[in-house]
């Protein structure tokens, strides 16, 4: 074969085998084409829509807020995650805090977080519950072992039993979904008493992570399946709080001593309250009237020294801690009480 042929039968066999190569793999692409299209549809198809006339709720009215159980919270003692047999499903290392979603021993799915958030977000949520707003469910267990878990991508604390420290359990029930944000600039109760005191509450409660990223609405279906549900606008992630609130270097969490240390209620001017807060929409603060004060003073001034201390106390705080906490967030229920002219209190030890 001469020089001219051998070349074209090479070209030809190369144009042969490109040719081969290209119908075996469009079957494939066209393969993986039609699994995405699928996919598309059927997170499309997954996406809930609540009913038109499910009811937005912030808060509701706690009744006697005396009794209620601020060392279980919302869930109660029979909400609480079985820990004896908890199966590692996936971490999460998207937020400041480690998190991971288990099953439990009865199989109900929970979103752990594990770090320094744990405990400060525990005590928030029940003193948030306390006073009629909608939380999540939460639970912290001081160690706890996970069946099956990799090795954690964020160092956290261990102990016994190759077991993870202060862990906080949140619900996943059945039926309630998760949807998508909402913001403080714009939400259905802008403008009303319960919206201006829970801001109020995150500088009670020195939260400097005022981002609408960590607020969410949940859609709880009606009990028995009767009626269209509510949807509750809840701050999904309180880990902020209970240290100092500030600039980006001195801000802090879950530091007890600086949070009894932070000054709260700075004064009054034009029927304004003026708040001592340094954090994301520092802004929000101006919105803060004198009634609003009052009014969630007049809540949190109902809760006994055992309640507010038994809330730092599911949050496995040292007794040390527990008292110091517990101590200055009477301190701070008396400077709201005392802006509406009510009488304030040292200590209420009503059981």
């Amino acid at each position: 074969m001469n020089q001219r042929n051998r070349t074209r039968g090479l070209a030809s066999a190369s144009l042969a085998l490109a040719l081969a190569l290209t119908l075996w793999a469009a079957p494939a692409a066209v393969g993986a084409q039609d699994k995405s299209e699928d996919k598309k549809s059927d997170d499309k198809k997954a996406k809930f829509v609540p009913p038109s006339d499910a009811q937005a709720v912030l808060w509701r009215d706690p009744g006697d807020i005396s009794s209620r159980d601020l060392l279980n919270g919302p869930g109660g003692e029979t909400g609480k995650p079985d820990v004896s047999n908890l199966t590692f499903v996936e971490w999460d290392n998207t937020g400041f805090s480690l998190g991971v979603r288990v099953r439990d021993g009865a199989g109900r799915t929970w979103v752990g977080k594990i770090g320094k958030e744990a405990q400060p977000e525990t005590a928030a949520s029940r003193l948030l519950w306390a006073a009629g707003y909608m939380t999540e469910i939460h639970y912290l267990f001081p160690c706890v072992q996970i069946k099956g878990a990799t090795e954690p991508p964020k160092k956290v604390e261990r102990c016994e039993g190759n077991g993870f420290t202060n862990v906080r359990f949140e619900a996943r029930p059945e039926g309630v979904k998760r949807l998508d944000e909402w913001t403080w600039a714009q939400n259905p109760f802008a403008n009303t008493k319960e919206f201006r005191a829970l801001i109020l509450m995150m500088a009670f409660i020195n939260n400097w992570d005022l981002k609408d990223s960590n607020n969410k609405v949940i859609y709880v279906p009606a009990s028995g399946g009767a009626g269209s549900g509510e949807l509750h606008y809840i701050i999904s992630d309180l880990g902020a709080t209970f240290g100092k609130t500030g600039g980006f270097i001195s801000r802090n969490r879950n530091a007890p001593k600086d949070y009894a240390k932070a000054k709260f209620i700075e004064g009054v001017e034009g029927g304004r309250v003026r708040i001592n807060y340094g954090g994301k929409n520092k802004g929000l603060m101006d919105q803060v009237g004198v009634e609003d004060a009052a009014w969630l003073g007049r809540l949190l001034s109902q809760l006994s020294d055992k309640q507010i201390a038994d809330a730092f106390r599911a949050a496995n705080f040292t007794d040390e801690e527990v008292q110091l906490l517990a101590g200055a967030v009477r301190t701070r229920i008396n400077q709201l009480t005392s802006l509406g002219g009510g009488a304030t209190a040292t200590s209420q030890t009503r059981e």
